[in-house]
Order: C-alpha cells, then sequence, then structure tokens
C-alpha cells in the first residue's frame, strides 16, 4: 500500500496512478489544514491519516476527502471520511459540515492538484 505526503504541487496523472492502486478512479486522502499539507492513498483514510500523524499533524487538524479522478471542479472532491466524525471539534457526522473548512481544503488541493479544477 502506497501512502503518498504531498507538499508541493502534482500531476492529475499522478494522482490517478495512486488510485489505481485500490479504488481505480478514486483516492482517499487526508489533509493537515494547518500544516498545508495532505496524504493520498491507502485503503481507508485513517491509512493517510496515519502518515501525517507519524510525521508530525496533530489529530485535530486533520481532515479526511475523496477524490474521484474522472471528475473536475467542486465534483472531484467528497469530503466524507470516518476520520470526521469529531463532536468535540463540532463536527457529528462523516461529512464534513463547517463550509468555511471544506473551502480552506478545497483552496488547498486546488494547490497541490491544480488540474481538477480546470
Amino acid at each position: 500500500m502506497n501512502i503518498k505526503i504531498i507538499k508541493d504541487p502534482v500531476s492529475l496523472e499522478e494522482v490517478r496512478s495512486l488510485a489505481e492502486e485500490i479504488y481505480q478512479d478514486m483516492i482517499k486522502g487526508a489533509v493537515d489544514i494547518e500544516r498545508e499539507i495532505i496524504a493520498l492513498g491507502g485503503e481507508w483514510h485513517m491509512d493517510a491519516n496515519a502518515a501525517l500523524l507519524s510525521e508530525g499533524s496533530a489529530q485535530e487538524n486533520i481532515w479526511g476527502f475523496n477524490i474521484h479522478v474522472d471528475e473536475r471542479g467542486d465534483e472531484a472532491v467528497k469530503y466524507v471520511s470516518l476520520i470526521n466524525i469529531r463532536p468535540q471539534q463540532g463536527n457529528r457526522s462523516m461529512e464534513i459540515q463547517d463550509q468555511e473548512l471544506r473551502r480552506k481544503i478545497r483552496v488547498l488541493i486546488a494547490q497541490i492538484i491544480p488540474e481538477l479544477f480546470v
């Protein structure tokens, strides 16, 4: 299982390659909203989450998402993951409820994978 921590822009083709390892047209990911890095790959969001934790991220800053590599724009990113259930942080659902947090994650993903949003 290949988990890639990404700090700088990557091509959509590289993301597609990672996606093909497990889900073909979708890849699970986690973002550290404070450090502005993402981890992609793995069977579960927890795999990417663990990779970020091992790189020094704090759990309260990590949120899960999915990228559908054949989609573009807002349709490409889904903010749903078990790691997002955080009543203590005001999120009682698998889906991220806070629109400002979603916006920040979208902006970060757009910076790291710009081809998703052209």
